[in-house]
């Protein structure tokens, strides 16, 4: 095992990327949050509901598991996006802070049974269903995807479903799978621009194969004559070294496979184990690279230094969008 400083990634002989250890991590001097970046600490009613609905009933949630900053402000509305296939990942992206191990627990078969009934208390109209990378698995997890979101739409037909899913190692099967299952939007998150994939994620993934499962997951959905239209949607983040050329490059490329819905948001470095930010945008340039981003041609982009991958102002639009259609073929 040898460290390579320049990716600051440990790589192992199984080609499991590793976060860096905390001796060489601590020799990076963390940049100084701006005055404006600031996190609401979880509270309310709503959010100790959710989280003991959760805990009641052993699941999980991206939103706890991933740190992400938007917890308070989405489970105080009612919004959760709830993780599938056990809270350990099998891939260790230098970004992320969700657990890692080569061989997860296995799959709960009463997984998708519990999300639906939890999803039913809480009355939401709007569902993200999420999972870590399960590459110990044939299909990579996806038919306990499709069987929960099947689950789902049995319980509730007007529910809009929104999954955040894998690259299935690009097995175009799996993608087939998630579409038939009946789900609203098809998303999966680039993560970051052509030059940093190899740097950010795990070598297992890659920007061509993360574009051509988004592309075939839209392409597929339109042979389909008994399904209605197929939104697919994904995700950048910002301050990881990227260029501005490189940002427009990836905006031109998600378009040019379809992709519908865009987030751009702020990288905030989990622990001194992951990548360091290499730079902090403000509001202002968020503003702009969405107006690039929408000039590039996506129907919705929702770009602030907290936007996540689940995002309420995105996930309202394509509820809207969703709704308008219904409308429309009445």
């Amino acid at each position: 095992m040898a460290i390579f400083k320049e990716l600051n990634v440990l790589v192992s002989r199984d080609d499991q990327a590793r976060p860096l250890p905390p001796s060489e991590a601590k020799k990076i001097t963390p940049l100084k949050k701006p005055e404006w970046l600031k996190i609401r600490p979880p509270a309310g009613e709503n959010y100790t509901q959710i989280k003991q609905l959760l805990r009641e009933r052993g699941l999980h949630t991206v939103c706890e598991e991933a740190r992400c900053p938007n917890v308070a402000e989405c489970w105080s509305t009612g919004t959760a996006t709830f993780m599938l296939g056990t809270e350990v990942c099998t891939r260790a992206c230098r970004f992320c802070a969700i657990k890692t191990a080569r061989l997860p627990p296995p799959l709960d078969p009463e997984e998708p049974y519990k999300i639906a009934e939890a999803v039913s208390k809480l009355k939401l109209k709007y569902i993200v269903l999420t999972s870590v990378d399960r590459d110990d698995l044939p299909d990579g997890g996806a038919e306990h995807f499709a069987l929960t979101i099947r689950e789902l739409k049995r319980l509730d037909p007007n529910l809009v479903v929104e999954a955040l899913v894998p690259d299935f190692r690009g097995d175009l099967k799996a993608v087939e799978t998630i579409v038939n299952s009946g789900l609203d939007v098809y998303a999966h998150n680039i993560e970051t621009v052509y030059r940093l994939q190899y740097r950010v994620r795990d070598p297992r993934a890659g920007y061509q194969q993360s574009l051509s499962t988004l592309l075939h997951a839209k392409k597929y959905a339109e042979s389909k004559a008994d399904r209605g239209p197929l939104y697919t949607k994904s995700a950048v983040m910002l301050g990881l070294g990227e260029e501005n050329e490189e940002l427009q490059q990836a905006f031109k490329d998600l378009r040019t496979n379809e992709v519908d819905v865009l987030t751009i948001g702020q990288y905030l470095r989990p622990s001194l184990t992951h990548l360091p930010v290499e730079r902090y945008y403000s509001p202002e340039e968020f503003n702009v690279l969405g107006e690039d981003a929408k000039a590039a041609g996506f129907m919705y982009v929702a770009s602030g230094p907290m936007v996540r991958s689940s995002f309420k102002a995105a996930e309202f639009f394509i509820e809207g969008l969703i709704e308008h259609q219904k409308v429309e073929r009445k």
